[in-house]
């Protein structure tokens, strides 16, 4: 799948605030998962768990989508497969990077998606980030900072890794941001989020480390992340792609370790600094600066422009060749100077006076 050509622009309209409103609801649930996760894998291994979670996420977006993956083309099952791959190498990178660096290290950079996704926009997609935006994501960035908590020790394997998975994470949403115009969303999800399993499993069984949950808390553990923070959560990330820009997805996805934090308060008694507390704040005045600054209202401000020059035209005051409905106007005006430069010649010679006097009435065939 293509990814380096020019996409036409995202339509605005009604449609996406639902769509954003569904991302907040996606990161909150994100958020969510790291307090059941943290307590799953302490019972079944990581790969399994990964495994579990998305074969069973596949299975529920595939099952009423059948005929749409039976019609859907070579191009969308490699398109689905590589959405796929990239998700896995996310969390793949950001696994093996954790355990050779710090938590704050791996929660600031996997974060960093944030600014990359924008990069790669413009770079892949053609895609102009305002100047608006970069004020925003350099805030929601330095939100991000301060909840993290990054102490600036650098760990260079550790953090390299990481960066990988912040990498593979942009390169997803840019990835899906192309994918999801061109086919199915249904049948689009359910291949990714099955190709993530089953390469999920294959290391996990490859590496000797597959293994079933023996507790019903893990279970429940696979089956809310794998229904709602996979199934749910990957089929609204493509639903809201179709209506919102890239940039957009990242900084509204990159609020979940907000709601990570809310949530770990909540369920598990942690607690964040003051400096924490401060970097959520931050986070979250990021995105709604970024909603503030919707693109949808100047296009209506130029729609009255045009209407205006429109009106101005067709009565001789405006700009004589910017708007459609003046060009029949000036095309009459030269056919009938055309067809009164065509008399037949009185005594006095042509009627260049008669003529002269009709196209004065005409003042915007100028």
């Amino acid at each position: 799948m293509p990814i380096g050509n020019s996409a036409p622009q995202k339509p605005e309209g009604p449609g996406i605030w639902p769509a954003e409103l569904a991302l907040v609801v996606v990161a909150a649930v994100f958020g969510l998962t790291f307090v059941l996760i943290q307590d799953a894998i302490e019972d079944v291994s990581p790969w399994s768990f990964v495994a579990l979670r998305f074969l069973l996420a596949a299975g529920a977006v595939a099952l009423p989508y059948l005929p749409a993956l039976a019609r859907l083309p070579r191009a969308g099952w490699g398109a689905g497969a590589g959405l796929g791959l990239l998700l896995l190498g996310g969390y793949a990178f950001q696994t093996i990077g954790l355990a050779h660096t710090t938590a704050s290290n791996s929660g600031f950079i996997t974060g960093l998606y944030i600014v990359f996704t924008p990069l790669m926009a413009a770079l892949l997609l053609r895609q102009r980030v305002s100047p608006w935006n970069r004020v925003c994501i350099a805030i929601t960035a330095a939100g991000l900072l301060l909840l993290s908590g990054f102490g600036g020790v650098l760990h260079p394997l550790g953090d390299a890794l990481t960066m990988g998975s912040s990498l593979c994470f942009a390169l997803h949403i840019i990835a899906m941001d192309r994918a999801v115009r061109l086919f199915p969303t249904g049948a689009l999800v359910s291949v990714q989020l099955g190709t993530c399993g089953l390469l999920a499993l294959c290391v996990a069984v490859i590496t000797d480390d597959f293994g079933l949950p023996a507790e019903g808390d893990v279970w429940w553990a696979v089956a809310f992340t794998g229904l709602a923070a996979s199934a749910f959560a990957y089929f609204v990330q493509a639903y809201a792609q179709r209506r919102t820009t890239p940039t957009r997805v990242s900084v509204i996805l990159g609020t979940e370790p907000v709601f990570a934090g809310v949530f770990g308060y909540w369920l598990a008694g942690d607690r964040m600094t003051t400096l924490g507390w401060a970097g959520a704040a931050v986070m979250v005045l990021g995105a709604l600066l970024m909603d503030a600054g919707s693109p949808a209202r100047p296009r209506s401000r130029r729609k009255l422009c045009r209407v205006v020059d429109i009106s101005l035209t067709r009565h001789g005051r405006g700009r004589a060749a910017a708007s459609g409905p003046a060009v029949p106007h000036t095309r009459t005006a030269r056919h009938q100077a055309e067809r009164l430069s065509r008399r037949p010649e009185g005594p006095q010679g042509p009627d260049v006076a008669g003529a002269s006097a009709q196209l004065s009435e005409h003042p915007g065939s100028r």
